[in-house]
């Protein structure tokens, strides 16, 4: 047969095909619409689905380094919730104790009430044996390693998990730090300083080991690449670095820790002795061209910025002041040029006395701190770490009240005007429900607001706090001042705690092209 024979004969047969499968789907069409007509369709009220996009938060993992350790760094644990609506969940917490027979440690659930803080007693772990805690020296022997004694996984599901905030407290009850989710790379940049101690904690709560690494940058240039210091953080483990001899002789250190298998917690503790406690520095935003940081306190005192720039092209560098006196660039914030692969710090002493933010802009990725004076016994300072805007909601599990100290916060607007409603409530009232205070912050602007408790809560030394953006209400931006003797202690960002986590859109689905 020819090739012109030929095209017709396929045209027919392809023809024939179209045709047949006209009629099968034409056939099911009249089976299904006979069985719909023998069949009621009753219209019921029940209870509407979630809106599409969206699914309720019903889980959360976080890892605290501090508790159950001894020493300047251990202490109790506080928990808090703001969830939609009410209903049932619980708490599992694992308490490391690298010391026991049987591991992991055996798991204690509660059932704290959601929508309140809750205070738990978290014991000493005993001491690590030597022959246990030895492990070999990393980068050639300049960077000490051991398993670290204490450590504690949280996990919440259900109500307990919606709007969830954890902090761990020091010996004295006041809150030290915020208790992370696991992830597989952070950031952290800050001083350095001869005598300094500075040390890192790699927790693992997993059931599977994680390879993490760490590179190290400083004013000099980078110091420690990934290859070298590889390490294995065993399942359900912690393990803690001291990198005092890495960056001894340096100004300005960034620190980039990543996991090429499994997930870790990471977490920075620098003190000028072994017994103070010095400070958890907060973990730096991923490097971006745009970062805010909020929570400069009115007080006056020095302001030092450390930037680091990963890559190797220069960076160009503006701050932007926003503050109750608006936004502008202050002296010193302009015109910032910063070489590749380093860290440098940058004194701004126009910031000094005026509440609010800074926004930094450059022309490429990069990733900083704020120093401000302050900070607990052993300290260099109190430090500022960027954050997202406000979503949802923001809430904060424990803040200083009463004899404890005084808790402020600062509030910024750098687009247009936004409105917040803050509630505050001592550990065992509830959270949730509250009219609360609403605040308005002016456009380009920021403002300190002073929390307290009423007079029938002044014994209580800690309260949660729930900031909720308005309807209509600009892109906010907060941080949760701990002050104590008229003194910054800690500065923490006031980060989006959901209740209901955002889907993508689902493009190409029968659905979307339906118009359903």
């Amino acid at each position: 047969m020819s090739a012109r024979k030929a095209r017709p004969a396929r045209g027919r047969q392809l023809a024939n095909r179209f045709i047949l499968a006209f009629l099968v789907v034409l056939a099911l069409a009249g089976l299904y619409g006979v069985a719909g007509l023998s069949h009621a369709i009753v219209l019921t009220a029940a209870t509407p689905p979630a809106p599409a996009g969206q699914l309720d938060v019903s889980s959360a993992l976080v890892a605290c380094p501090g508790p159950g350790s001894a020493g300047v760094t251990g202490g109790n644990l506080a928990e808090a919730s703001a969830p939609a609506s009410t209903g049932s969940g619980q708490v599992v917490l694992t308490e490391l104790n690298a010391a026991a027979k049987t591991q992991p440690p055996a798991p204690v659930t509660t059932a704290p009430q959601p929508g309140q803080l809750t205070v738990k007693t978290i014991a000493k772990v005993p001491a690590v044996p030597g022959k246990v805690a030895t492990m070999p020296a990393m980068a050639g022997g300049t960077v000490p390693t051991s398993v670290a004694r204490g450590g504690l996984i949280l996990s919440a599901t259900g109500s307990n998990a919606q709007g969830l905030d954890v902090e761990q407290l020091g010996p004295d009850g006041q809150p030290t730090a915020r208790c992370q989710a696991p992830g597989s790379d952070f950031w952290f940049v800050g001083p350095a300083a001869a005598g300094q101690q500075t040390e890192l904690y790699l927790m693992n709560a997993d059931a599977t080991p994680a390879d993490a690494h760490v590179s190290v940058q400083t004013d000099s240039g980078p110091l420690l690449g990934t290859p070298d210091s590889g390490i294995v953080v065993p399942p359900h483990a912690m393990i803690i670095q001291s990198l005092d001899k890495l960056v001894h002789s340096a100004r300005a250190a960034a620190f980039h820790v990543t996991t090429s298998t499994g997930r870790v917690d990471a977490a920075m503790r620098v003190s000028s002795s072994p017994t103070k406690p010095g400070i958890w520095l907060p973990a730096a935003q991923q490097p971006a061209t745009t970062q805010m940081l909020t929570g400069l306190p009115a007080t006056t005192g020095t302001r030092e910025l450390y930037i680091t720039v990963p890559g190797g092209a220069a960076a160009r560098v503006k701050v932007t002041a926003v503050t109750p006196r608006g936004s502008y660039q202050p002296t010193g914030g302009n015109g910032i040029s910063l070489l590749g692969h380093l860290t440098t710090g940058v004194s701004i002493p126009a910031l000094s006395g005026f509440p609010g933010s800074i926004k930094i802009s450059a022309s490429v990725p990069v990733t900083a701190v704020l120093e401000i004076s302050g900070g607990p016994p052993g300290a260099p300072g109190a430090f500022i770490g960027g954050s997202d805007a406000i979503t949802e909601q923001g809430v904060v599990a424990a803040s200083p009240a009463g004899p404890g100290g005084t808790t402020q916060l600062v509030l910024s607007a750098p687009g247009k005007a936004a409105k917040v409603r803050i509630a505050a409530a001592p550990a065992g009232s509830p959270l949730t429900g509250q009219p609360g205070q609403l605040v308005t912050i002016a456009a380009k602007s920021a403002t300190k607001v002073r929390v307290s408790l009423p007079k029938h809560d002044a014994k209580a030394t800690l309260m949660a706090i729930v900031v909720t953006p308005q309807p209509g209400s600009g892109p906010v931006y907060a941080a949760r001042l701990a002050v104590a003797g008229g003194s910054v202690l800690t500065i923490l960002p006031v980060l989006s705690s959901p209740t209901r986590i955002d889907l993508p859109a689902v493009r190409q689905s029968l659905l979307s092209v339906l118009g359903s």
